[in-house]
């Protein structure tokens, strides 16, 4: 059973409303919006949120009718900053030496349609590709993962391919106002309204995937978190965190990867 320990209801507010720092480590370097997205898509193949060269990162700069996206036939590990595709919405490329993936109508469609979606993360990483297979969505069982709560959706009609707008439409309209998608026997859709988001829901997504399934190896029942407190710590994780994870991320990758930034 999960105890309510009382407390006024400003005692669980989370977020800045709560607390917020005055000092912060500086990120420490100046990057350009193609920059910013190759450390992502590195640093996401880091931490084990992708399958090789399979799968894309967009980001749909305000006020922009086009996308920022890797390009096709890279692996994740090789982005750079001049590696990085500009395509507009109907998947054209319309800045960049290489192509773009067929699939780039995941990311397109969502943008048309969800405002708050300014970056569309899908791969295909192994933790959630396991629940994809089943198919189930984890359970919220770790207080990080409390950034995940009323964010997930399960879609479990695959349809095969997502190469055309009419088929990257049919997904989008499927996920509808969610923020992360497990597609059943594929993969995951992260969307965020900013890149820090993005990139740390999409590595505290996968964690949940495999904290849920080593559970149920475990053979034991989870503890689940009572919704009061997950509101909490979701506030906190996406305002107080989510900055914080991703300047610290870029720190370490460009001193140990400054290739990225060429």
């Amino acid at each position: 059973m999960v105890r309510d320990h009382g407390g006024s209801e400003s005692e669980r507010v989370g977020g800045t409303a709560a607390w917020a720092p005055s000092h912060l480590p500086p990120r420490g370097v100046e990057l350009s919006p193609a920059q910013e997205l190759a450390c992502a898509v590195r640093h996401l193949d880091i931490v084990g949120f992708s399958e090789n060269m399979t799968g894309h990162v967009s980001w749909q700069q305000p006020g922009n009718d086009t996308l920022l996206v890797n390009p096709w036939g890279f692996w994740w590990r090789e982005a750079t900053g001049s590696s990085i595709l500009e395509v507009d919405l109907d998947g054209a490329v319309v800045s960049g030496d290489w192509d773009v993936t067929p699939a780039i109508h995941i990311h397109t469609e969502l943008h048309r349609r969800r405002p708050d979606a300014r970056v569309v993360v899908h791969s295909h990483p192994m933790n959630a590709a396991v629940l994809a297979a089943v198919p189930e969505l984890p359970e919220i069982v770790h207080q990080n993962s409390s950034i995940l709560s009323d964010e997930m959706v399960l879609v479990d009609d695959y349809d095969g391919e997502v190469d055309t707008p009419l088929a990257g439409g049919a997904l989008a309209d499927a996920i509808g106002d969610r923020s992360v998608a497990l597609l059943v026997s594929h993969g995951v859709i992260v969307t965020a309204p900013t890149m820090q988001e993005a990139v740390y829901k999409s590595v505290l997504f996968e964690r949940t995937c495999e904290m849920h399934w080593r559970l149920r190896a475990f053979g034991q029942k989870a503890t689940p978190i009572a919704p009061v407190f997950q509101n909490q710590l979701k506030a906190s994780l996406i305002e107080r965190a989510a900055d914080v994870y991703w300047d610290g991320a870029i720190r370490q990758l460009v001193a140990t990867e400054p290739d990225v930034l060429d």
